[in-house]
């Protein structure tokens, strides 16, 4: 089959891929110059989510203070702003916590099954670091995280609980005062670079062949038809509009469309008749070089609650988190600058609080960028409206490396084959469960 694939982040050229490694023919479109240019640029280094760091459950807004969630409530929130919220608190109940995370375990096996099979193919190397160290302030915080680390021995998840001794000698560059209530180590669990991943899968895909980059172009419409699909793309900035060929409408067609665009799958899909409640979540990146080698961590260190993660790379630590929840119809306009400082203030304090002297927070190059969360937690992957139109979105800030297994689900579902994970969490992720 031909397949178009909307996107060039790490959801479009995983899928991409897949799609390739399953015989399709794939033409991926990218609005920017190249692949990973957009959200997957900024994104933290965690490979995949625990429970300690999926969007939902007992710690997200757990308190509307700002400082202590880490999560910045932008002023003029609307209704459906305010409804997704309250959606997403229903899930801080642990049962319920439970279920949803329940349903996202096999998607994160399959993510990390499909990882080791590329990396072992290719032989990547993307600056993977094995340790993740999550740190917790107050033993109020370790309440908050009981009903996380009950579904870490549910599900069998290795781990290791830590006092504030035993952190600060496992890993030399956090500090011990003031007082802090403890850790959970994954020294399983991986950080990496997920832009220079996501252009390593295109360079394998450039040798291999069978998929075609267009970059620098932008789909404005889907059109389904049949048993055909296609899409319509913008003219190309410059382009002028006083000759017939700019007034034409450029057309690619192909047997299948996947939509993997992120924030920009939402008003495509609208255009067909499918309105997905994902939110848009704007984040922040610093990029700061290591200031002083003897206080830089050699694993990735986590605020467990403020949901900031700072992963070394090479002589840089990257520092991600600094999330701002506004309302949907301001995303495209640009941050205040008071809450811009606001939100890289969070990420350059909790450098200092738990590793002071290891980043020059000075030097740093700042990212920001939007993040889509659904109102249950779990990505939007699956068939949509039209046998052959598909969907891989809604991942969110954590765990770059589920887009992966996100990409096998759809090579699947596009090849008629069965996907490897329960009906149950294949029914939970399929993009028409909101209607």
């Amino acid at each position: 089959m031909d397949v178009i694939v909307i996107g060039g982040g790490i959801a479009g050229v995983a899928t991409a891929y897949q799609l390739r490694a399953a015989g399709h023919r794939v033409c991926v479109v990218e609005r920017h110059a190249t692949v990973a240019q957009g959200a997957t640029y900024g994104h933290g280094g965690t490979v995949l989510p625990t429970p300690l760091d999926v969007w939902f459950g007992p710690t997200f807004m757990a308190s509307r203070q700002n400082a202590k969630n880490g999560v910045i409530n932008k002023a003029g929130f609307n209704g459906p702003a305010r409804q997704f919220v309250k959606q997403l608190a229903a899930l801080q109940d642990p049962n319920e916590f439970g279920h949803q995370y329940g349903l996202l375990r096999p998607l994160i096996e399959l993510s990390r099954e499909t990882m080791a099979d590329v990396e072992s193919r290719f032989g990547l190397e993307f600056e993977q670091t094995s340790g993740l160290l999550y740190l917790v302030r107050s033993p109020q915080e370790w309440e908050l995280l009981r009903p996380a680390i009950g579904l870490l021995r549910l599900h069998e998840v290795p781990h290791h609980e830590l006092t504030p001794a035993e952190c600060a000698a496992f890993e030399h560059s956090v500090r011990t005062e003031p007082e802090f209530a403890g850790g959970v180590l994954f020294d399983q669990e991986r950080t990496a670079n997920a832009p220079l991943f996501a252009k390593l899968i295109k360079q394998a895909l450039d040798t291999q062949g069978g998929v075609q980059f267009m970059q620098g172009c932008e789909v404005s419409a889907i059109r389904l038809d049949g048993q055909r699909a296609s899409v319509e793309l913008a003219p190309r900035p410059g382009a002028g509009s006083t000759t017939a060929r700019s007034r034409e409408v450029d057309v690619v067609h192909a047997d299948a469309v996947v939509v993997a665009a992120g924030h920009g799958s939402l008003p495509l899909l609208e255009r067909l008749g499918l309105r997905l409640p994902l939110h848009p979540l704007r984040l922040h990146t610093l990029v700061a070089p290591i200031a002083h080698e003897e206080c830089a961590p050699h694993v990735a260190i986590v605020d467990a609650v403020k949901r900031i993660a700072i992963s070394r790379m090479n002589h840089r630590l990257r520092i991600a988190g600094g999330a701002v929840l506004q309302s949907a119809g301001q995303v495209d306009k640009p941050l205040g600058e008071a809450v811009t400082k606001e939100a890289l203030a969070l990420l350059g304090q909790a450098t200092h609080d738990w590793i002071p002297g290891a980043a020059r927070i000075s030097a740093a190059l700042s990212w920001e960028g939007v993040k889509l969360l659904s109102p249950d937690g779990l990505p939007v992957v699956g068939n949509a409206l039209h046998p052959r139109l598909f969907v891989n979105a809604g991942h969110g800030p954590a765990g770059w490396g589920l887009a992966c297994g996100s990409a096998k689900l759809i090579a699947d579902l596009v090849s008629g084959a069965t996907p490897d994970v329960p009906a149950d969490t294949l029914a939970a992720l399929r993009p028409e469960r909101f209607r």
